[in-house]
């Protein structure tokens, strides 16, 4: 694979990574599903600061409509930083984003906070599916959480 080759994969998975962020602070559920390969695994386990089993997902459309709910009324704002993707080879890549997260829930939230304020990594595995690069996993680790 040439030096170029491997940049127009960077790019592409930088573009996908920007595509992530904003169709879920948009709550643009189809195109958030989107960025995900249908198999996608997602451990979002220590999402919130505190250890969730639950929260170990398998399936883009299973994780979207478990999270979609939760967060359609929460004020939110994700952005991602600093990554560092490794290509693999022409349909494989892994790549770490340092994070930072706000959520501001309204009072009618499920969720156990009314604003959380988060820093952490998202761990990711990337794979050419039908053309387009997807995010076939996802982690995410926090190193603080502040809420209220």
């Amino acid at each position: 694979m040439t030096d170029l080759e491997r940049l127009i994969i960077v790019n592409a998975i930088q573009q996908l990574k920007a595509r992530y962020f904003r169709t879920l602070d948009s709550k643009d559920w189809s195109a958030y599903e989107a960025v995900f390969a249908p198999d996608l695994v997602a451990d979002m386990r220590d999402a919130s600061g505190q250890r969730d089993e639950s929260q170990l997902i398998r399936g883009a459309a299973v994780y979207v409509a478990n999270l979609a709910p939760v967060l359609q009324e929460v004020t939110t704002v994700h952005h991602g930083h600093s990554p560092e993707i490794e290509v693999l080879s022409p349909s494989e890549a892994t790549g770490v984003w340092a994070m930072e997260d706000k959520l501001w829930a309204g009072e009618d939230s499920r969720l156990p906070f009314r604003y959380l304020h988060g820093y952490g990594h998202y761990h990711e595995r990337y794979r050419l599916w039908q053309g387009e690069w997807r995010i076939s996993e996802i982690r995410l680790s926090r190193l603080r959480v502040e809420s209220s």
